[in-house]
């Protein structure tokens, strides 16, 4: 599927947290919907000014009867803070979907038992995830870390099977690492998404204990089309692979060895 550009209008952009945001916009057009794992560029100021490069935010929330799309982003930059300044009414730009997101119906084909695993705001594109397995009747378990206070949690109670929450403080839940809330051993499959560290400690994980793991990278983008080669990531096989057109979902195998 080709990405288009278009003129998004925000509804609203909420704070959850200090440095945490949820934009919520109309995607005018309804034959580009995105599903889980793919990714937009947004992009509130203009072409000639600061930062050169749009910014790129997966898709929290996909809602097709309303022609809406959530964005969860960190404010951690220029970009993410005049993304942050955007009011209801307020249009911008908006381009995608981009990406090889999580292939639902092929997970579903193949595994049963599903964990959902996030940590930080990496948490951000396993709502719509979680959203579309237990659409198909397959409600994962889900497991997330936080540094200190987790967001955006209350939702999945009816859509996952399962919910267990690890905070780095131990101000919530379990006083740890997320990796640490399950054994890969009883899951079919692991779909991540995270710090890059936690990421391939995921991998590791499950790599001793057989268990196929995906995982939902994370890169510095340019061209988000895999034109510019910016977020090329090296492979097993050794050959590099853009994270925005190749990914950001590939086979933990393949990019942690």
């Amino acid at each position: 599927m080709r990405a288009v550009c278009c003129e998004a209008t925000v509804l609203r952009n909420e704070v959850i947290a200090p440095d945490i945001r949820l934009l919520t916009v109309v995607w005018p057009d309804r034959d580009h919907a995105p599903h889980a794992g793919q990714f937009f560029t947004l992009r509130s100021w203009g072409a000639d000014e600061a930062p050169f490069l749009s910014r790129p935010i997966s898709v929290h929330r996909w809602n097709p009867d309303s022609s809406t799309i959530e964005f969860l982003y960190q404010v951690v930059g220029e970009g993410t803070e005049k993304l942050a300044q955007l009011k209801q009414q307020d249009t911008f730009q908006l381009t995608g979907p981009m990406g090889n997101g999580f292939d639902v119906p092929d997970i579903l084909s193949k595994y049963k038992k599903i964990a959902v695993v996030g940590g930080g705001i990496g948490t951000a594109p396993m709502f719509q995830l979680t959203r579309e397995l237990a659409a198909a009747g397959a409600k994962p378990d889900v497991f997330f870390g936080f540094r200190d206070t987790p967001y955006c949690m209350e939702e999945y109670r009816s859509i996952a099977n399962l919910v267990k929450v690890s905070t780095d403080t131990g101000a919530v839940g379990f006083h740890g690492f997320v990796t640490q809330l399950y054994d890969p051993a009883d899951y079919d499959v692991v779909l991540v998404c995270g710090p890059t560290v936690m990421m391939k400690n995921a991998a590791r994980l499950c790599a001793e204990k057989g268990t196929p793991c995906f995982v939902s990278m994370e890169k510095k983008m340019a061209c988000g089309i895999g034109a510019c080669l910016g977020c090329t990531c090296e492979t097993k096989g050794g050959e590099g692979k853009s994270v925005c057109k190749n990914g950001p979902v590939f086979d933990a195998t393949e990019v942690f060895f």
